[in-house]
């Protein structure tokens, strides 16, 4: 039962991310219902998810496009940096204080669902009328909210496409191409370095990681064809739904 309900969860996490993101809200109650504990349950999640960060990337590498101050370079050094310093910072949580951050974790993605596209299409600057102290400015802006989006990818990765998204569109970034080439190649990155830092510290759960990665390929591929079917103000309305009783049966699991 523990192994058809983990590669079920893969599958529908690899669906979700496909379509429109929040894998893992399906897949980390999965690992914990299983009896994986909560920082083994996220890592071993954020491992089997990565060979579709690493497609997408590839996928949508002649699309990427920079903010303002930004360049190759500097994301791959910003992701790598968040992502390790995420990813160590968790590997220092012990699985207590993990489990109480859980549902605001979750609350905090689903959040950022919400409100996303309305952020994306906002643009908070103007290049075309900006000063060389302002283009300063904005550049390193820019480079500090990278850097503490990579550390929260790192740490629990839930939600992070979206967020990344909606900083971009924050940015002055407009084109939808280009913003998900580079949430791709930035949510790569940053997931490549912070699973390297988990099998260090020996926190991913080897026993389900292989099905759990299987399924979420399967589910990937199926979610592309469903992305064509389902209209995306339903899939979200389903993942936020999702989001929302996740969060409130962690807060009332961690109030029994």
């Amino acid at each position: 039962m523990d192994w058809t309900i983990v590669a079920l969860a893969g599958f529908l996490g690899g669906m979700l991310n496909a379509v429109a993101g929040g894998g893992s809200f399906i897949t980390l109650p999965a690992l914990i219902w299983v009896g994986v504990p909560p920082i083994a349950a996220n890592t071993t999640g954020t491992a089997a998810l990565l060979p579709g960060y690493l497609a997408s990337a590839w996928r949508f590498r002649r699309d990427i496009e920079y903010p303002m101050g930004l360049s190759l370079w500097p994301v791959i050094v910003i992701a790598i940096l968040g992502g390790c310093i995420g990813a160590i910072t968790l590997l220092l949580t012990s699985d207590q204080l993990f489990s109480v951050l859980i549902p605001w974790l979750i609350l905090l993605s689903t959040t950022a669902f919400i409100v996303g596209p309305k952020l994306i299409n906002m643009r908070g600057f103007t290049p075309d009328r900006a000063t060389q102290s302002d283009s300063t400015q904005q550049s390193f802006v820019n480079a500090v909210a990278l850097l503490i989006i990579c550390i929260y990818g790192g740490y629990f990765n839930g939600g992070m496409g979206i967020i990344l998204l909606a900083a971009f569109g924050l940015m002055g970034q407009s084109n939808l191409l280009g913003m998900n080439g580079l949430k791709n190649i930035v949510s790569a990155l940053l997931t490549v370095i912070a699973v390297m830092v988990y099998a260090v510290g020996g926190t991913i759960d080897l026993a389900y990681l292989l099905i759990l990665g299987v399924g979420s390929v399967i589910g990937g591929y199926v979610g592309a064809g469903v992305a064509y079917r389902v209209s995306q103000q339903k899939l979200r309305l389903f993942i936020i739904t999702i989001g929302c009783l996740m969060a409130a049966g962690f807060f009332l699991k961690g109030s029994w």
